[in-house]
C-alpha cells in the first residue's frame, strides 16, 4: 500500500498531467508565451542540479563499497549494455513478427508552434551529466583506493546537502514542469494530430515495454533470490515523473526515493545503480527506436532491413545508449549517425523517426528509469546476496 507521501506525489504528477492537457487545448498564444518560460526556468533549475545530484550520490555510494567499486561499476555497466542489446533483438523480433501485419498511416504535417519566450532565464549546469557521471567514478574509486577520511566525510556531507535540495526543491518543482511540459504538447497538437496515426506503433511498444520489465524484474528475482515485487511496488511515483518529464537525469530524484524504499535493496547499491542508470540504461528507448526504424523503413523504403543489417544495427545503438545523455531525446539523437549511415535513412525517414519518438519518448524514459530497479536487485544478487553491504547504510534522511 503506497504512503501518504507517495500518493500525494502521484496525484499531484496525475493533476498535472491532466490539467496542463487540458489548458493546453484552450491557450491562447499570450498565455503560451508565459507557460514557455516559465517552463524553461523549472527546467533550468532542474538540469542545474542534477549533474551536482549525480556527484552527491555516486560518490559517497562507491566510497562505502570500498574496494569492490571498481569492479561493480564494471558490472553495472555491463548489466546495463545487455539490457539494452537484449531489449533490442528483443525488438528486431517482435519487428519482423509484427511489422508485415500492420498497415500504418503516416502524417508529416507541422505542428502548431510553440510561441517565443517573454523571458529567457539561462542557468547552465557546472558540468554536463556524462562529466558528472565521470567525475563521481573517478572521485569514488580514487578515495576507496586511497582510504581518506577526509574526503570520504566531505562527500558524505555533500550527500546529505544534494538530500535536503532534492526534497525541498526538485521533488515540489516536477510537478509544475510536467504539468506545463503537457500544457506546450497539448497547444503544439502532438497529443490529437500525430496520436491517430501512430497508434498501431506506439501501443505495440508500449505493451514491449511491460514485457522487457517483466523479464528484466524477473531475472533480478532470480539473481538475488529476492522479491523482485518488493522493488517494482514501489515505482510508480517514478514511472509517472519519467511520462511527464521524458527524461530520466530529471526523474533521477523521484526514482532514488522509490527504490530507497524498497525492503530488499541496501541503500549503498540503490544510490550506486540508480544515478548511474539514469545515465546508461536505456532499454525502453533502445526498444522503441528499433521498433520504429523497422516499421518506417517499411513504410518509407518499401522493405524491412536485412537481418544482418539490424544485428549490426542492435549492437551499435546499445553501445550509444550507454552514452546516450539522460535528457528528451537523447538516444535518438545520439543514434542518428547509425540510423543514416547503417539503416540509410535519408533526411525525411530522420525527421520522421524523431517526430514519432518524440510522440512515445516519455513512456520510453518510464521504462529506462523502472528498469534501473531490476538492474540493481541484479547487482544485489551478485555482490550483496547475503547482506554484507546491510551494515553500510547510511543513516541520512531520505528523499
Amino acid at each position: 500500500m503506497a504512503k501518504v507521501g507517495d500518493l500525494s506525489l502521484i496525484l499531484k504528477l496525475l493533476g498535472g498531467i491532466i490539467i496542463g492537457a487540458l489548458l493546453g487545448f484552450v491557450a491562447n498564444e499570450s498565455v503560451m508565451n508565459v507557460v514557455v518560460s516559465v517552463r524553461h526556468i523549472f527546467g533550468q533549475i532542474i538540469f542545474f542540479l542534477v549533474p551536482l545530484v549525480i556527484v552527491g550520490f555516486i560518490t559517497p555510494a562507491i566510497v562505502r563499497l570500498g574496494q569492490n567499486a571498481s569492479k561493480i561499476l564494471v558490472v553495472g555497466v555491463l548489466l546495463a549494455y545487455v539490457s539494452s542489446l537484449g531489449a533490442a533483438l528483443f525488438s528486431t523480433c517482435a519487428g519482423y513478427a509484427l511489422i508485415d501485419h500492420l498497415s500504418i498511416a503516416t502524417s508529416t504535417e507541422t505542428l502548431r508552434k510553440l510561441p517565443e519566450m517573454v523571458f529567457r532565464l539561462d542557468i547552465p549546469p557546472l558540468f554536463s551529466v556524462m562529466s558528472a557521471l565521470t567525475l563521481a567514478l573517478v572521485f569514488g574509486v580514487a578515495i576507496a583506493w586511497t582510504k581518506s577520511e577526509t574526503m570520504s566525510r566531505l562527500f558524505e556531507e555533500l550527500e546529505r546537502v544534494m538530500t535536503m535540495l532534492v526534497s525541498r526543491v526538485l521533488i515540489p518543482v516536477l510537478p509544475f514542469f510536467v504539468g506545463l511540459s503537457f500544457m506546450g504538447l497539448s497547444y503544439e497538437g502532438s497529443l490529437s494530430r500525430h496520436l491517430p496515426v501512430f497508434i498501431s506503433m506506439v501501443l505495440i511498444v508500449l505493451v514491449g515495454h511491460f514485457i522487457w520489465l517483466t523479464v528484466l524484474y524477473g531475472i533480478g528475482g532470480m539473481v538475488s533470490g529476492r522479491s523482485p515485487r518488493e522493488v517494482f511496488r514501489h515505482y510508480m511515483p517514478a514511472y509517472l515523473t519519467a511520462v511527464g518529464t521524458m527524461s530520466s537525469a530529471a526523474t533521477l530524484p523521484v526514482a532514488l526515493s522509490c527504490a530507497r524504499k524498497s525492503r530488499v535493496l541496501s541503500r549503498s547499491m540503490v544510490e550506486f545503480m540508480v544515478p548511474l542508470g539514469a545515465t546508461v540504461h536505456l532499454c525502453g528507448s533502445v526498444l522503441t527506436e528499433t521498433f520504429f526504424v523497422m516499421t518506417l523503413s517499411q513504410i518509407l523504403y518499401g522493405a524491412l532491413p536485412s537481418v544482418s543489417t539490424m544485428l549490426l544495427f542492435c549492437v551499435l545503438l546499445a553501445i550509444f545508449a550507454v552514452g546516450a545523455p539522460g535528457v528528451p531525446g537523447g538516444t535518438v539523437v545520439a543514434s542518428l549517425g547509425i540510423v543514416t549511415g547503417v539503416l540509410g535513412f535519408d533526411q525525411n525517414g530522420v525527421a520522421l523517426l524523431i517526430a514519432i519518438f518524440a510522440l512515445q519518448d516519455s513512456f520510453g524514459t518510464a521504462c529506462n528509469v523502472t528498469g534501473d530497479g531490476a538492474l540493481t536487485l541484479m547487482l544485489e544478487g551478485i555482490f550483496n546476496r547475503n547482506g554484507e553491504l546491510d551494515s553500510l547504510q547510511n543513516p541520512s534522511e531520505q528523499a
